[in-house]
């Protein structure tokens, strides 16, 4: 009985140990897998923030690498698009310029342009027939001596004139007559009119330079009388030096009464009542260095116009480093009767009024002994005579007035 129940106390025993070992394996289990739950949950929780972390540090730096190069980006194509800008308003201004001017980037002249030391251009109207024939008689060389003062001195001189504003005109007829003769007109491309002599003097300017390479350029009145040897040589002791002006240098009052002779209609802008223009030469002969001729012509359509033209040359040379030469010699303020001494026995002069007027007496004379015009009769000498002796009588009297002052 003893072993029997001792037999069953140990199968008791085993089939305990067994539940427990069981019981203790699933405790086990479920507390280490409960554990492993709980440090893998506890681990993912620790560790995420510091990949979330790691992740944002790296896509920050991205974007940051990114906004930095966008940066760079929109700067680059800032600073393009400012740098297109300012070349298209270089462009527009450059444009501009030359819609301005009327002119091509680059000017250029013909290539076959005549070599000459100086381009005489005598402004002459349709009416002046006699005052072309004046000059033709006096100073201005004619046919062959024309071309051989050209050839050999370089000097070129030419009537200037446009055309008048109907095609075939008679006016226009005349003067091609007058010019198959001759050959002494520089037609230019221009309307004549009697207050459009601005406009004229850079036509003018323009066809010479067109036409001939000179070092100057010259305008002369057609009622005035030139000394071409001394304007020669006072051209040439200017020729080394650029940028000059040359003439008889004048300061007159601004007009501002319409009633007045040379009305300026512009008056205001020179300042108050009385003042005086800057500092010109006067219309009657002056000279350009070709370096200044050529800035006339190449912004000829920009230059503004005043009712004067030797103002409005002065004007448009003032802002310019010019050099301004003031010659007394070209002056044309010599009485009748010193006139007629300063052209047989002077050589200081280089211009005179033929209106001045007893110089017509002289030119009288030439035509007598030359056979030509008025010599031809009796009567129109006799004329001649007492006109000529009536004006030195009025010549006469000015100067002893001008003394007397």
């Amino acid at each position: 009985m003893k072993a029997r129940s001792g037999l069953s106390e140990r199968k008791a025993s085993c089939k305990w140990i067994i539940i427990l070992c069981l019981l203790s394996f699933g405790l086990g289990i479920y507390i280490t897998d409960g554990f492993a739950r709980t440090t893998y949950s506890s681990g993912h929780l620790v560790i995420q923030p510091t990949q979330e972390r790691e992740l944002q540090v790296v896509s920050e730096d991205w974007d940051a690498k990114k906004k930095y190069g966008r940066e760079k980006d929109f700067f680059r194509e800032v600073s393009k698009t400012h740098e297109a800008i300012e070349s298209l308003h270089d462009k527009m201004a450059s444009l501009e310029v030359e819609l301005r001017t009327g002119r091509n980037p680059k000017e250029t002249y013909p290539a076959d342009r005549k070599k000459a030391f100086a381009v005489i251009g005598v402004n002459t109207a349709f009416s002046s027939r006699a005052r072309r024939d004046s000059l033709r008689n006096t100073w201005m060389p004619q046919g062959k001596n024309l071309q051989e003062i050209e050839h050999k001195e370089g000097i070129v001189i030419r009537f200037m004139i446009g055309h008048s504003g109907e095609s075939g005109n008679i006016f226009d007829r005349a003067i091609d007559v007058e010019d198959t003769r001759y050959k002494d007109f520089l037609r230019l491309d221009h309307v004549e009119g009697y207050h459009k002599l601005t406009a004229k003097t850079k036509k003018f300017f323009t066809t010479a330079l067109s036409l001939y390479d000179a070092d100057f350029y010259i305008k002369v009145d057609d009622d005035v009388h030139v000394n071409l040897g001394v304007l020669a040589e006072t051209l040439e002791r200017y020729r080394s030096k650029p940028m000059t002006y040359l003439g008889c240098m004048k300061s007159g009052p601004v007009l501002s009464k319409k009633t007045s002779k040379y009305y300026e209609p512009e008056s205001w802008k020179f300042g108050e009542d009385g003042n005086n223009y800057f500092r010109h030469a006067t219309g009657q002969i002056y000279a350009l260095s070709k370096d200044l001729a050529s800035y006339i012509s190449t912004n000829q359509n920009a230059l503004h116009k005043y009712a004067n033209e030797d103002v409005s040359v002065g004007a448009w040379l003032i802002g310019l480093d010019v050099n301004h030469v003031d010659d007394h010699e070209m002056c044309c303020q010599t009485p009748g009767f010193i006139f007629i001494f300063a052209f047989f026995f002077s050589s200081y002069y280089i211009l005179f009024h033929y209106l001045n007027i007893f110089s017509l007496f002289f030119l009288f004379y030439q035509s007598v002994h030359r056979g030509q015009g008025m010599g031809k009769s009796v009567q129109p000498r006799l004329i001649g005579t007492v006109v000529g002796f009536v004006i030195l009588l009025r010549e006469w009297k000015k100067f002893i007035s001008v003394v007397a002052r």
